[in-house]
């Protein structure tokens, strides 16, 4: 329970500092979805490029985060692993960076951006700046240094939340009301307001470059050639299954696009309804990248000791509870958290109980992922994603004539489940893990029956007050049950146990 604890609280610290960094950003959703200037097919624009990004991101940093930790845990790599890392990444990112840069083209033709040449421009900046960013990030959590990590990643959010409202409300406000301000020497009331919201991005990732500085300069000439060869042999099989998770994760924006029967216009207003609405399975999507965060290194770590077979058991079991908590947070409280999004996309609310079951799938998936990484078996990583991008694939080139961003949903549930399910089955027959799988199966089915009993009740009598009272009558219940099933674990954790008796 010492190790929980520990692990507990490194989440709290890296991943929670990453809980409020995506959190103050996701909170630019309400305020570009309620801003009349920009549109639902601007914000279907944003979700085109914000889905492109990510395949570059993978492609920049080719794994290398996941091997940093894999191999700085070795004594013998302690004086080379940060350099050789860092100037591999800084070497790569010049070299990708100029292809791209002279390939735009082919950039702007991939997303559908014709008209918009100037957001593929500031994206490809805001890759590099990210890509450089990524190793020294990585020093600050292998490091243990928490509050410099924080500092950093929420302070590059705040600039962005800023700027964006600069951009977007101060400057198209002042111009209106003095049009010989000094603000129209570099705001134009006429560009795109996307355009600018991507500027505020790049912003961010310059000043998180700088605060990073120190980190920057420990980067010495040490390049260890063996080192870098092992790391690349490791990490080449994630930068697959990265591709693959790309695919899986954001690259159904773009299908959206290719595939919707209907005028472009229609097609990208589609776009920016599921991209909103995905928006609003921010709960869980927080907690599995703050797990991920805290989680990684700390796997890492457990490795060398007795048994640490038992311990991830325990680690997926509180996961699962705690991902099983924040279905019902949602789902039961939808009346409440659809104004997170303007009204102009409620039409799609419909698909973020299956976004919020899929992402339950992927941090399962991520629990379950440690068999491999730990075995110098990614491969077997990649093998797992890109069956899940085929699944992606296949759903929606199938179904998204017929059904919209709807099949975009069920094609996330079906790539996610199936992942979660080939992982365990194989994972289980290489490093056997004594998950009470069971039990952790019965709290997910039992969690979908209260929604499903939760809707049936309110479809019958429908005022929002009553719709939050039943809720918190079942969430309530749920959360009973819980205490009452795990009250010998909960008892053994310092902070819950003394209020579990």
């Amino acid at each position: 329970m010492s190790k929980i604890k520990k692990l507990a609280n490194q989440t709290l610290w890296y991943g929670g500092s990453s809980i409020a960094a995506k959190f103050i950003n996701n909170l630019l959703t309400p305020f570009l979805t309620y801003t009349a200037a920009v549109k639902v097919s601007d914000f279907g624009n944003m979700g085109l490029v914000y889905s492109a990004i990510p395949i570059f991101n993978v492609l920049f940093t080719y794994g290398f985060e996941t091997a940093y930790f894999r191999f700085s845990s070795k004594e013998e790599n302690k004086d080379t692993i940060y350099s050789t890392s860092a100037i591999s990444i800084f070497i790569s990112t010049i070299v990708f960076t100029s292809i791209l840069w002279f390939n735009q083209g082919l950039f702007i033709k991939a997303t559908g951006l014709n008209d918009l040449p100037q957001l593929i421009q500031i994206s490809i900046f805001i890759i590099a700046f990210d890509a450089l960013n990524k190793i020294p990030f990585a020093r600050l959590r292998q490091q243990g240094r928490p509050k410099m990590f924080a500092l950093v990643n929420v302070g590059g959010i705040f600039v962005n939340v800023f700027f964006t409202w600069f951009f977007i409300s101060y400057c198209a406000t002042h111009l209106h009301q003095n049009p010989n301000s000094w603000i129209g020497s570099f705001y134009n009331p006429n560009t795109n307001p996307i355009v600018y919201v991507l500027i505020a991005n790049l912003l961010q990732s310059l000043f998180t470059l700088v605060l990073l500085s120190k980190e920057l300069l420990a980067i010495n000439l040490k390049f260890s050639t063996r080192l870098w060869k092992q790391m690349i042999v490791y990490s080449l099989p994630l930068l697959l299954a990265g591709f693959g998770g790309v695919i899986n994760e954001t690259l159904d924006r773009q299908m959206l696009r290719w595939w919707l029967p209907g005028e472009n216009t229609f097609r990208i207003e589609q776009v920016g309804i599921y991209n909103a609405c995905y928006k609003l399975s921010i709960l869980i999507t927080l907690f599995v990248t703050a797990f991920k965060m805290g989680a990684e290194p700390f796997f890492f770590k457990q490795a060398e000791q007795d048994n640490p077979q038992k311990i991830y058991a325990h680690v997926m079991k509180f996961f699962v509870i705690a991902i099983s908590m924040m279905f019902l947070a949602v789902t039961l409280f939808m009346p409440i958290w659809k104004y997170f999004i303007g009204p102009r996309y409620w039409q799609g609310l419909s698909v973020v109980p299956i976004l919020l079951l899929a992402n339950m799938f992927l941090g399962i998936y991520y629990n379950l992922s440690i068999w491999y990484k730990l075995g110098n078996k990614t491969i077997a990583g990649a093998y797992i994603t890109l069956i899940g991008a085929a699944i992606t694939l296949l759903i929606n080139y199938i179904f998204i004539p017929h059904f919209s961003y709807m099949a975009c949903a069920w094609a996330t549930f079906a790539c996610y489940g199936s992942m979660m399910v080939i992982s365990f089955i194989w994972g289980q027959k290489e490093y056997p893990i004594p998950y009470v799988w069971k039990k952790l199966v019965a709290y997910i089915v039992i969690v979908v029956l209260i929604f499903l009993l939760h809707k049936g009740i309110i479809y019958w009598y429908q005022p929002m007050w009553f719709s939050l009272l039943v809720g918190t009558l079942l969430f309530s219940i749920f959360s009973w049950f819980i205490l009452l099933v795990e009250k010998k674990e909960f008892q053994r954790l310092p902070v819950i146990g003394k209020f579990v008796k």
